[in-house]
């Protein structure tokens, strides 16, 4: 396609216009608030090349498409992805004043006059991470891992990050269910520990002033919402925003319109507001006062105890870390301040202007703060790193359980794998992201697998010390578990979300083809030995009755099975593991088969290029959150950490495998399977909410494929050097659910689209799965 076919012409901004009010709100990103930034410059776009169309969101207008769409703002920079032939690569030139649109449900990306589809990045490092989530073989990770300028975020991102310093104006009534839920859990306490000093301070004499300040705070911290605590003599700065406004380009012929400046541009207009100068800083007396020191001695370090508890508990609830913030800012910066210059206002609700204050809250519940992040570290994941700690030394001091059980100890060791997950993928991301594909490649297929392949090894170890063939059923279970949930679960619960919102969604059915392809052929190889067993291994029969001489009553035999370990050694020694070897060997040589079609001669499925406008390599000012080394080192940590949680996890399951009354079969298919792929699972949902339900169907698929080409192969490899009895046979529950869950899943994928009644399919039917693994019996070596 030729430069003139992907530009749009200057007639058409008008259709243009008419046509993205209706579509204007699909278009906006919830994490870039503003409609109208400045016009980018073609450096500033990041264009990649061949892929499948349906990359996330904005699509560049084909000339010859009757629908032309454009929405209100240009991202920072593009990642374009071209739909054409294996090296096509389009170059278009936006036409001043005309943006891009997404469509409603993701239809246009399929229309054969579709020539390719853009997403946003910031900077190249968000568009190279973007680029590995649609390589194959890589995991797919939703994980910002450069640091978006606060103002450039969205008003509700600017809120969560806010110190409540700023008195804003405010309509409508502060009481709500979070406010009235903080006076019940926070507020009642916190104003009663003040009332309770307070009467203490004045018998001092000398603290009577801080005996003041505890009744004010006192009665503050009640119902701290609309009011504001601030100094007497401080000056009001308001802060006045410049009217938005559209950037109308003028309807000229192409050539003139090149140099031509839009009529109205959206840059603030410099507006002189007079402010009076603040008074110079005197430096306060209130350090070298008897009264300040008595209330250092006797009332601050109370309040800061009770602060410190309140900041703690709320921060821990996520949800209400406006209190957090609160009780920290009173306790660093009101509590030490002169007790005369603290002063608590109502706010008023006629002010027209933000003014900054010492501290002012409207809410204390924000159900936002799920997207809360500390250097780049969801919050979620830090909050959960006290119990990694705690696992680890009270599983290695309490070995005679004391103090705390076997059950939650295995319970606090399974959770404290969710964190680590999120570290170790997180760590992949970044150095994937700053590095070259070599480099990322060798990251993912190190670390990828890492969290599934310590617990494996750990319980198999376990079995072996134990002299146990359970450990080794469990570990099989975990594995069936960890295919059904890719299968079955996550594309399931991916479809049923993601099409709530956006009614019916499209993805690549080529690419798609390509996974199932690879769901087959791991399905195939991994049963191969169990079948083989079936058919050449003996049948065994227990509890066998015959009455000799009564040709009436039937010959009955119950329990009937395969046993290997009755099998004729020979055929184990000369047949069975011969074949599982090959077996091994093959499963990864058409994993890496995969790779080559995918990202080397079929590379127009799969492989993205990122350049700017005209070719070159793009560069984008960017702050990482984890520079490469760093997230190295957390790699080693939490590998390390992982390893440990893994080794207390088996030797603290035994109570629940001989004890419990479930089958020990349910507990290895979901508690084991699935509780180290939850960061993945909410991957998978966030990219169906942003109606990218490809990269959610490759999340399972991708985990799916590796477990049955790397990590079983891998497990016999370890197996070979230090026997641990892991012989690749399953039991038949394993081998007809996953046949059964791949033909489902690739019947389901066929026609290239979804909605959320085939989601609702595929969870049913995993929860029947579920179903048959909890009513099992108990296997015969547990």
């Amino acid at each position: 396609m030729s430069n003139q076919n992907s530009s749009v012409m200057p007639g058409d901004v008008e259709n243009l216009r008419r046509r993205s009010m209706a579509e204007s709100e699909n278009c906006l990103d919830p994490e870039q608030h503003p409609r109208f930034p400045r016009q980018k410059s073609q450096t500033d776009w990041f264009r990649v090349g061949p892929q499948h169309p349906e990359l996330g969101a904005v699509e560049t207008p084909s000339p010859d498409a009757s629908n032309h769409h454009f929405c209100h703002y240009t991202p920072k920079c593009f990642l374009t992805v071209h739909r054409g032939g294996h090296g096509a690569s389009a170059r278009s030139t936006p036409s001043r004043g005309v943006r891009l649109t997404p469509s409603r449900y993701g239809e246009e990306g399929w229309h054969e006059g579709t020539s390719k589809t853009t997403i946003r990045a910031e900077n190249e490092v968000e568009a190279h991470r973007e680029a590995n989530n649609y390589k194959f073989g890589f995991r797919k990770w939703k994980m910002n891992v450069t640091e978006r300028p606060i103002e450039d975020q969205s008003e509700i991102i600017k809120e969560l990050h806010s110190d409540l310093s700023i008195v804003k104006p405010r309509d409508g009534s502060m009481v709500s269910f979070g406010n009235i839920f903080y006076v019940i859990l926070f507020g009642w306490w916190m104003s009663l520990i003040y009332f309770l000093i307070c009467p203490l301070m004045f018998l001092t004499i000398f603290g009577a002033p801080y005996g003041k300040l505890c009744f004010r705070m006192a009665c503050y911290f009640i119902w701290p919402f609309g009011k504001s605590v601030e100094k007497p003599s401080a000056v009001r700065r308001c802060i006045i925003k410049p009217p938005k406004c559209d950037v109308i380009p003028e309807e000229r012929d192409s050539e003139e319109s090149k140099d031509v400046a839009p009529l109205l541009v959206s840059s603030p207009i410099p507006v002189e507001i007079p402010v009076p100068e603040p008074p110079a800083r005197k430096t306060s007396k209130h350090w070298c006062r008897f009264s300040t020191y008595v209330w250092l001695l006797l009332g601050y370090p109370v309040l800061g105890v009770f602060h410190c508890l309140a900041c703690v508990l709320s921060w821990l609830l996520v949800f209400t870390i406006p209190v957090a913030k609160m009780n920290a800012r009173t306790l660093t910066t009101v509590l030490l301040m002169a007790p005369e210059d603290v002063h608590v206002h109502k706010v008023e609700k006629t002010q027209e202007c933000e003014n900054r204050v010492i501290l002012c809250c409207y809410q204390a519940f924000n159900v936002y703060y799920y997207k809360y992040t500390v250097q780049g570290i969801n919050i979620f994941a830090l909050n959960l790193l006290p119990l990694v700690l705690f696992t680890l030394v009270n599983g290695y001091t309490d070995h005679d359980h004391t103090y705390v059980s076997a059950e939650t100890k295995f319970a606090t060791a399974i959770t404290s794998i969710i964190p680590l997950s999120y570290y170790i993928g997180m760590g992949i991301a970044s150095i994937s992201a700053q590095s070259n594909f070599a480099v990322g490649a060798v990251v993912n297929a190190t670390f990828g697998s890492i969290t599934e392949m310590t617990f494996y090894i750990s319980a198999l170890l376990q079995g072996v010390r134990a002299g146990t063939k359970c450990y080794e059923e469990i570990v099989k279970a975990a594995l069936t578990g960890t295919l059904l949930g890719c299968i079955l679960f996550i594309p399931g619960i991916c479809m049923i979300i993601g099409g709530i919102r956006h009614r019916e969604q499209r993805f690549n059915s080529r690419s798609a083809g390509v996974s199932s392809a690879l769901l087959f052929i791991s399905i195939g190889g991994v049963f191969a030995p169990t079948l083989f067993s079936k058919i050449f291994g003996n049948l065994v029969c227990e509890s066998c009755t015959n009455i000799p001489g009564n040709g009436s009553v039937p010959f009955v035999c119950k329990d009937c099975h395969y046993d290997m370990s009755q099998t004729d050694p020979h055929l184990i020694l000369s047949q069975i593991e011969p074949l599982v070897y090959t077996i091994s060997l093959l499963l990864p040589a058409a994993y890496l088969i995969g790779l080559i079609f995918t990202l080397k001669t079929h590379s127009h499925i799969y492989d993205i290029h990122i350049s700017d406008g005209q070719g070159g390599h793009a560069h984008g000012h960017h702050v990482v959150h984890w520079s490469r080394w760093r997230a190295l080192a957390v790699l080693i940590v939490a590998t390390i950490l992982m390893a440990a949680c893994a080794d207390l996890c088996t030797q603290n399951i035994e109570p629940m495998l001989m004890q419990s009354t479930v089958s020990q079969y349910f507990i290895g298919v979901t508690v084991l399977a699935m509780v180290p792929e939850l960061p993945e699972i909410v991957n998978g949902i966030q990219f169906a909410l942003q109606n990218n339900i490809s990269l959610s169907l490759e999340v399972g698929s991708c985990i799916a494929v590796q477990v049955c080409m790397i990590q079983i192969p891998l497990l016999i490899l370890f197996n070979a050097f230090y026997d641990v009895g892991f012989l690749l046979v399953f039991n038949d529950i394993h081998l007809w659910a996953s046949i059964f869950s791949v033909i489902l899943v690739n019947y389901i994928f066929m026609d290239g689209k979804c909605d959320y009644f085939q989601g609702t399919a595929l969870v049913v039917v995993y929860l029947i799965l579920l179903a048959l693994y909890f009513f099992a019996p108990t296997p015969r070596s547990c």
